[in-house]
């Protein structure tokens, strides 16, 4: 190996060291809580170093939420690639967002968290992230599309606002507040019951005829969201204050 191959080797990986350093801190506290001080310490180098890799804390933040997003576009990825109904593909992208946010809750909520308006439009990262995050929302238009061609979404829906629809709803459902919590759980159900609903309640309003699709997603792993079998909602008892 080269004098050039190796420094540029040993470049990517303490760039890899200081973005692996940074993410451990920002899955544990909040953005403003952490500093490029913290960073420095967390990842052992001095912050002059850091700046030399990234321009500042905003543009660090950035990349560790694109690798959040390139794993949500690869999980819809696999759910286009189905050879199923587009409907069912469309099922099969909300169960793969809901397992996206069971398995890495920490990326979901520093996608959200970058999504707000603190961030600079000018940040590097910026146009990046929002065409990765736009990806996921064509493949979902597409399978709508899919649905549409093939007669298992209704004729009459326009691909796109469907699919800003529904992704504003899976981006609402799985980043509820507390608060939001507290009031279902309140009254007897668990979030999980809550999310698990969503596709029987959504269902019909794109199917044809406003009927369930009798499409069976089983054989394509466990569900987060159910199409054609209802959860069994086992309402508990409120407790008496």
């Amino acid at each position: 190996m080269g004098i050039t191959d190796r420094r540029r080797r040993e470049k990517e990986q303490r760039r890899a060291e200081i973005i692996e350093a940074a993410e451990r801190l920002f899955f544990s506290r909040s953005y403003e809580d952490v500093s490029m001080d913290d960073i420095a310490r967390e990842v052992e180098l001095n912050k002059a170093t850091i700046y030399l890799y990234f321009k500042n804390k905003e543009a660090l933040f950035a990349t560790i939420v694109l690798r959040g997003i390139q794993i949500l576009r690869e999980r819809y990825e696999e759910c286009i690639e189905k050879e199923v109904p587009g409907i069912a593909k469309v099922i099969l992208m909300g169960q793969a967002y809901y397992w996206f946010s069971q398995e890495h809750p920490d990326y979901l909520r520093l996608i959200h968290v970058y999504g707000s308006e603190r961030f600079s439009k000018e940040n590097p990262y910026a146009a990046e992230i929002g065409e990765g995050y736009g990806i996921c929302r064509l493949m979902l238009q597409g399978a709508i599309a899919e649905g549409i061609d093939d007669g298992t979404i209704r004729a009459d829906l326009d691909p796109f606002l469907t699919s800003m629809y529904l992704m504003i709803s899976f981006m609402g459902i799985l980043s509820l507040e507390k608060r939001w919590k507290l009031a279902i759980e309140g009254e007897g159900f668990s979030y999980e019951q809550f999310a698990s609903e969503f596709f029987r309640f959504i269902t019909p309003a794109i199917a044809p005829d406003g009927r369930t699709h009798n499409a069976d997603l089983r054989d394509f792993g466990p569900s987060g969201f159910f199409l054609t079998e209802p959860l069994a909602l086992k309402k508990e008892k409120r407790r008496q204050t």
